[in-house]
C-alpha cells in the first residue's frame, strides 16, 4: 500500500521543474559514475564499433583481458577503437626494441644512459603471419609492471563466418632487464577453428638491411642467423653490431583446435665506437662473444629467464627508480 500511494505521486512530482531537473541531473551523474568506473569505455558500442567484422569481435575479447591491468594502472594499450599516440618499446639500458617500427636501437655501453643511443638498419622482430588472411585487427599494450610490450593480432580468413573461428597471435617482446644483450620474441598462437592453419615465419631479407648482412650456422643442433651491421657516429668512426637470433621453420602448421608456443630468443652485442681499421678484428671478438651466449640461453629454460627478468624489473618499482630507468637505453 505504501509503495502504491507513492507511486500515484509519482506524475504530480514530476511535473515540476524543479524536480524534473534534480532527476536530470541524478540521472546525468549515474551516467558518467558508470562511465568512470569502467575505465572510460563504452563498453555497450564496442561490438559495432571494433571494425573487421569476426576479427574485430575476437579482438575485442582478447582486450578483455587486458582491462583488469590496464584499470589497476599498471599497463596502457592502443587498439583500432582507442588510438594512442605513443611509442611502444622494450628496452633495458644497452638495447631497445621499437614494436610499432620494428627497429632496433642500440647502445655502445651496457651502464643506462653513459653513452649515445644509435639507431640501426637492424629488424629485430620475426614475422608471424596467417596464410591466406582476409583480415587483420592489432592492439598493444604497455605492460609497465612486467617490463614488456604485448601485441595481439586476430585474422580471418574467407572461409571464417565468425569470431570464435578467428586465430589469435599473441606475442610478448622483452628486452631482459639483467642480461643487457638479450631480447625474447614469445609467440603463442590460438586456432580454435575445425581447420588447420599455416602461419608463415620470415623475418626482414637482408636486401632491406643496408648496412647488415646475414648467414646462417649451427650451433650444436641449433640453427642460428648471425647477422653483422654497423652505425656510423661522430669523428667518422662507428658502432659494430652483431645479432645471433633463434631460427624458426618457415612454416608452420597449427592444427584445428589447438595451440602454438614458441620462444625466439635474440643476442645483440655492440662495441664501443672504433676506427675502421679495427673492423675486422672486432666484428670476430663480437661474433665469438654472442654465439658463445646463445649457446649458453639455448640451455636455459625460457621461464626460468623470464622470471629473471620480471624480478630484476620489479625491484626497479620496489626501489623507486623506475622513473629514471625505465626509458634509459
Amino acid at each position: 500500500m505504501w509503495l502504491q500511494q507513492r507511486l500515484k505521486g509519482l506524475p504530480g512530482l514530476l511535473s515540476s521543474s524543479w524536480a524534473r531537473r534534480v532527476l536530470i541531473g541524478l540521472l546525468v551523474f549515474l551516467i558518467f559514475y558508470w562511465y568512470l568506473g569502467s575505465g572510460g569505455r563504452w563498453t555497450f558500442l564496442s561490438g559495432s564499433a571494433m571494425p573487421g567484422g569476426a576479427a574485430g569481435q575476437c579482438l575485442q575479447a582478447e582486450i578483455h583481458r587486458w582491462s583488469s591491468i590496464v584499470e589497476r594502472g599498471e599497463g596502457v594499450y592502443s587498439s583500432p577503437e582507442e588510438q594512442l599516440d605513443m611509442p611502444f618499446v622494450s628496452g633495458n639500458g644497452h638495447i631497445l626494441i621499437d614494436v610499432d617500427t620494428n627497429r632496433l636501437w642500440v647502445s655502445s655501453s651496457s651502464q643506462p644512459g653513459s653513452a649515445p643511443v644509435h639507431q640501426t638498419d637492424y629488424f629485430p622482430i620475426i614475422g608471424v603471419h596467417l596464410e591466406e588472411e582476409r583480415a587483420v585487427v592489432r592492439a598493444n599494450m604497455l605492460w609497465f609492471r612486467k617490463g614488456a610490450v604485448l601485441l595481439v593480432r586476430c585474422t580471418s580468413t574467407a572461409a571464417v563466418q565468425s569470431a570464435r573461428d578467428c586465430v589469435s597471435i599473441r606475442e610478448e617482446f622483452i628486452a631482459h632487464r639483467s642480461r643487457p644483450n638479450v631480447f625474447l620474441q614469445r609467440i603463442h598462437v590460438s586456432n580454435p577453428s575445425d581447420r588447420a592453419a599455416t602461419l608463415d615465419i620470415s623475418s626482414v631479407s637482408s636486401a632491406h638491411r643496408s648496412k647488415f648482412s646475414s648467414s646462417l650456422e649451427n650451433l650444436g643442433n641449433r640453427e642460428v642467423e648471425l647477422s653483422s651491421g654497423r652505425v656510423q657516429v661522430e669523428n667518422n668512426r662507428m658502432v659494430l653490431v652483431v645479432v645471433v637470433t633463434k631460427k624458426l621453420n618457415s612454416r608452420i602448421q597449427v592444427p584445428a583446435k589447438s595451440e602454438f608456443l614458441e620462444n625466439i630468443l635474440s643476442v645483440v652485442w655492440t662495441s664501443e665506437p672504433i676506427e675502421s681499421s679495427k673492423l675486422e678484428e672486432t666484428f670476430s671478438t663480437l661474433r665469438d662473444g654472442a654465439k658463445k651466449e646463445m649457446e649458453e640461453l639455448l640451455r636455459t629454460e625460457v621461464n626460468d629467464l623470464v622470471l629473471d627478468h620480471q624480478k630484476a624489473w620489479m625491484d626497479l618499482f620496489i626501489s623507486g627508480e623506475l622513473d629514471n630507468k625505465v626509458l634509459q637505453v
